[in-house]
């Protein structure tokens, strides 16, 4: 079966797997906090225990897992999941990076930590962005890139292109780039590229990295805007050279 705890902060859901998990467990304690999550607007960080009482999950149960997480893994933020068994903590490890959230295992004897991890995650999308009045969206990349991210940036850029052709430009300040958080965000990055790129007439990436002296070269194989480099200091000349009209011919 599975319990629902109470002893959690604020913020942070828990469940604890005892005995044979069923299909029947999933319907009672999983699809009610997700429910709630969605009626409250609130994104999940959730507390997994999976204790030396567990046996195992029915087929059933299994099937309800994969189900009921398709449908709402963006609604997740952090998973931690507490346990001792083996196989548990082993597979866990090797689909955490599939999930579009941070997930973490811990030993049994380390609940306190786990729950202070979940608190410690981030709220919300890990970037920052803005839409001038000029059609220019401007991003500001401070950590690994997470599925939310690209979230916000579709609902922004969505509503905008709803009522207009295109957007004037993208401009992208920062330093040194962190890389995505997880597969998922980098699957979801490509995606919002693939879907939003032809409505993009320029692009300016403002940044230190070396390794964004290369990538106008390499860019022009995969979106159809022109595409430059400025230094991380030089954002307003990005902002000018992104809002700008294309030169006439």
């Amino acid at each position: 079966m599975l319990e629902r705890a109470t002893d959690t902060p604020a913020g942070i859901d828990a469940v604890k797997a005892v005995g044979t998990v069923s299909k029947d467990d999933y319907q009672k304690v999983v699809e009610p906090l997700i429910d709630d999550a969605r009626r409250n607007g609130r994104r999940i960080r959730i507390l997994c225990e999976i204790g030396p009482d567990f046996k195992s999950f029915t087929p059933g149960a299994a099937w309800e897992d994969l189900k009921v997480g398709m449908g709402s893994l963006s609604l997740f933020e952090g998973c931690a999941v507490v346990t001792d068994v083996g196989w548990i903590r082993e597979s866990t490890r090797l689909t955490s990076f599939l999930m579009p959230c941070p997930v973490r295992t811990f030993d049994g004897r380390e609940r306190d930590e786990a729950l202070r991890w979940l608190a410690s995650l981030p709220e919300g999308p890990g970037i920052s962005h803005r839409l001038t009045d000029s059609g220019v969206l401007v991003v500001e990349v401070g950590r690994p890139l997470r599925v939310q991210d690209f979230d916000a940036l579709a609902l922004t850029v969505d509503n905008w292109l709803a009522t207009h052709a295109e957007l004037a430009g993208v401009v992208i300040h920062v330093r040194e780039f962190p890389g995505w958080e997880n597969i998922g965000g980098l699957i979801r990055h490509v995606r919002f590229v693939r879907d939003h790129h032809r409505k993009v007439r320029k692009i300016a990436l403002a940044a230190d990295s070396k390794a964004a002296v290369f990538i106008p070269q390499v860019a022009h194989h995969f979106v159809q805007a022109e595409v430059r480099r400025f230094e991380y200091d030089e954002l307003d000349d990005a902002l000018a050279w992104a809002a700008a009209p294309p030169a006439r011919c």
